[in-house]
């Protein structure tokens, strides 16, 4: 059985250009179905926080018209509700990668506020990409990957073909346009060789030892990814 860190954020909100704070937090999708594909497998599943906060969930997440229907809805509202980690989050400060044996990063826009300048975070994704562990990130988290930068300035991701949450599907959520800056343009300035696929279809690029999802529909096919390197 392999011990899994999911790292979620531990801000309810995310700050616009206008300075308003628009409510959010994970997106349940993206931590549900990886969650229930390690632990459908056997492994056990531990969370950690900035801080340690409970983490909140974007209440828009748990909407019928973002899960395929009310039926949908319903399913991911009962797996956030077994998925009882979540409500005893580890301070991610205090983390030490050696006792895991591979690191998951849901998304939402919460990373987008906090991750995206989170020390420890930064820090714990470099040390994941140098230790060879299964890395998965998906959506908005690959915000976090913006923390991940040396004391010469360059980023650890610098290089990599990765994915995530595309301009364009940011403008057809109606945000792009109110965002102080979004993450794909991030992406690339940090030197990433961003992938971009279909908007809202699954997609997923690996390289090396990171696993790398582009919207929510990609959350379960890059946890299966992951599953295999586990092992």
């Amino acid at each position: 059985m392999a011990k899994i860190l999911f790292v979620v954020t531990g801000a309810d909100h995310w700050t616009l250009a206008d300075g308003t704070a628009h409510p959010t937090g994970f997106w349940a999708e993206e931590a549900v179905a990886p969650y229930q594909v390690f632990t459908g497998a056997g492994h056990e599943v531990v969370v950690a926080t900035p801080g340690g906060v409970v983490p909140t969930v974007d209440r828009g997440s748990l909407a019928p018209d973002v899960n395929g229907g009310q039926e949908g809805a319903d399913k991911v509202a009962a797996g956030l509700e077994a998925f009882a980690e979540l409500r005893r989050p580890l301070a991610l400060e205090d983390v030490e990668l050696d006792a895991y044996d591979a690191v998951f990063y849901p998304g939402g826009h919460g990373p987008m506020e906090d991750l995206a300048v989170d020390p420890a975070s930064g820090r714990l994704l470099t040390e994941t990409l140098a230790s060879g562990k299964p890395l998965g990130v998906v959506c908005h988290a690959p915000a976090a990957l913006l923390a991940a930068t040396g004391p010469d300035g360059t980023n650890a991701f610098a290089g990599y073909r990765l994915t995530g949450f595309t301009n364009t599907e940011e403008a057809q959520a109606g945000f792009a346009d109110k965002a102080k800056w979004l993450l794909q343009d991030r992406l690339v300035a940090l030197g990433a060789d961003f992938q971009e696929g279909e908007p809202w279809a699954p997609f997923v690029i690996t390289d090396r030892n990171l696993v790398t999802g582009q919207n929510p529909a990609s959350s379960q096919p890059l946890a299966e990814e992951l599953l295999k390197r586990i092992g």
